[in-house]
């Protein structure tokens, strides 16, 4: 569940907000669009109460609404943030954080974002995630120690950058 399903205050980026504000507008006008010709070609192959492609786009068609619905409900709890408007000095929300793993000696960073804009493959992790929050508050050359799923991990803060 993400902050939009909660009711609270969504934090994202410009660049993220626009991306969303984009995909919903592809989605009610293309998507609803290919959706009407799936269930319109579907319902032209026969007898309705068998017919599993006219289930399936129907079915397809929810999990559109679905998607359109989230959108809209979290475009319209959206708050834009700007990482120029935070401070450096510790790790916030839009904080790069390099940090070194203390068992493996390796480095890597981390930018730390809104649950609504992570991408792990893009080193985007979430302030709610439980490294995003062993990392929030903490301040250069701290060491922390969080608890994953996965076990203990353990880090020194390098830097902290925006």
């Amino acid at each position: 569940m993400t902050q939009s399903d909660k009711g609270e205050t969504v934090y994202l980026t410009r660049e993220r907000l626009i991306q969303m504000e984009k995909e919903l507008h592809d989605l009610k006008t293309n998507g609803r669009r290919e959706m009407a010709q799936k269930i319109a070609d579907a319902r032209g192959h026969g007898d309705l109460s068998e017919n599993a492609e006219y289930d399936a786009a129907k079915e397809e068609q929810e999990h559109l609404e679905m998607r359109i619905a989230r959108l809209q409900l979290t475009l319209s709890r959206a708050n834009i943030i700007e990482a120029s408007d935070l401070p450096n000095d510790k790790v916030y929300i839009l904080s790069r954080v390099k940090l070194r793993d203390l068992k493996t000696k390796d480095e890597f960073e981390y930018l730390l974002v809104s649950p609504e804009e992570a991408d792990f493959e893009q080193d985007k992790i979430s302030v709610t995630s439980p490294i995003g929050k062993g990392l929030l508050g903490k301040v250069k050359g701290d060491s922390v120690e969080i608890q994953v799923p996965a076990g203990l991990l353990k880090y020194k803060i390098l830097d902290i950058n925006r």
